[in-house]
């Protein structure tokens, strides 16, 4: 064989292995052989903080799970339409709850000592269920700041790794927020997009829940708002059904939304140790957190911490697709309002931002 043609070969040879050689972008973190091993464990107070405050959010989950299983009979599951398969997903959900907490306990777990300073199970306070629908309808609100109180904190978390335990853990709350929802009748996703809502707007919802705790748990950091509550908040009536037309909302733009909020200065939380503290002035706008950024509306009618807004007419289209336009109504599904003093201009990533500017709230409006 000539120098030339063996040369000719070697060139043909190492372009064919170049050719499978995966190429691997430059960027990312944690993706190169080169890369520290990861460390699950918290960087930062920031970290610990907002991962406690899930924990103490998977706790109430797995107890309220519990609880239903408990509280409801089997002719009472089958009174709300729900079948003895229904009934074992609710077991199941419960156990998952389980897994979670455990993980996110490791997280919060001295990885050199192995001792854990993670807070404990506590006693939980509910609505008195008067049927399985009613606990149901609370169970879908509990799912759901729970599910956006992680998404509004997960990006911001110094340990990525530990974000990523938080990132499967929170997915799989998700799909138990579509499945109470179908329980009640409603569409598993009426939107677009999820919501993420600060700790401390998801802390406001939480606390009031949480009865009493044992002595050593530790302090939770975030800040408990006044409470808000929507008067006319609209409720589903349908029977279970995995389908639903989810372009057809419960509510609709331009209809009256009334509010009654408190003042600052009661208190709440387990062992009434926290107190609702607002650094707002007086209250102007309503934010709606739904679908991307904030929108508000005028606070109007303000009368001794009471009021009303409208809900908003806002949507957002995506791309044609074969003659047809699609669009959708940014308030749908279960949507976070809260009393604002200002309405600045936020979006996704920096939404923990409105903690200065809210009065009052969150509160769960069921808009789908």
């Amino acid at each position: 064989m000539s120098l030339k043609i063996l040369s000719l070969f070697f060139v043909f040879l190492a372009s064919v292995l170049c050719a499978y050689v995966p190429y691997v972008p430059s960027g990312g973190i944690g993706t190169s052989n080169t890369s520290a091993p990861p460390q699950y464990v918290v960087l930062s107070d920031f970290d610990w903080q907002s991962i406690n405050l899930a924990l103490n959010q998977e706790y109430i989950e797995l107890d309220l799970f519990r609880y239903g299983l408990e509280r409801f009979n089997a002719s009472d599951f089958e009174t709300a339409g729900l079948t003895p398969s229904d009934v074992s997903l609710l077991s199941f959900m419960a156990a998952q709850e389980s897994g979670h907490a455990t993980a996110l306990k490791k997280l919060l777990t001295d990885a050199s000592t192995g001792v854990s300073y993670a807070s404990k199970p506590c006693t939980y306070v509910y609505p008195d269920f008067p049927d399985v629908h009613s606990y149901v309808e609370f169970s879908q609100r509990v799912t759901r700041w729970g599910e956006s109180g992680v998404y509004g904190f997960l990006e911001h978390l110094d340990s990525r790794p530990a974000a990523q335990i938080l990132l499967e853990s929170i997915t799989t709350e998700a799909r138990q927020q579509m499945i109470f929802r179908q329980w009640q009748g409603l569409g598993a996703m009426s939107e677009w997009f999820e919501t993420g809502i600060t700790q401390s707007m998801a802390w406001t919802l939480l606390a009031p829940y949480i009865q009493s705790c044992p002595a050593d748990n530790p302090k939770i950091a975030w800040q408990n708002f006044p409470a808000l509550n929507i008067t006319n908040n609209p409720t589903a009536t349908s029977a279970p059904s995995i389908g639903f037309n989810g372009s057809s909302p419960l509510t609709t733009p331009g209809q009256q939304v009334n509010l009654v909020w408190e003042t600052p200065g009661k208190t709440t939380g387990y062992n009434d140790s926290y107190i609702t503290v607002t650094n707002a002035k007086t209250g102007r706008f309503v934010a709606w957190f739904s679908q991307l950024n904030v929108t508000y509306t005028e606070l109007t009618n303000v009368s001794n911490g009471t009021g009303s807004t409208v809900q908003p007419d806002l949507s957002f289209s995506g791309m044609p697709y074969n003659g047809t336009d699609y669009s959708t109504q940014v308030v749908n599904g279960s949507v976070f309002v809260a009393i604002t003093d200002e309405n600045p201009f936020l979006t996704p990533f920096n939404v923990s931002l409105i903690n200065d500017h809210i009065v009052a709230g969150p509160a769960i409006y069921q808009a789908g």
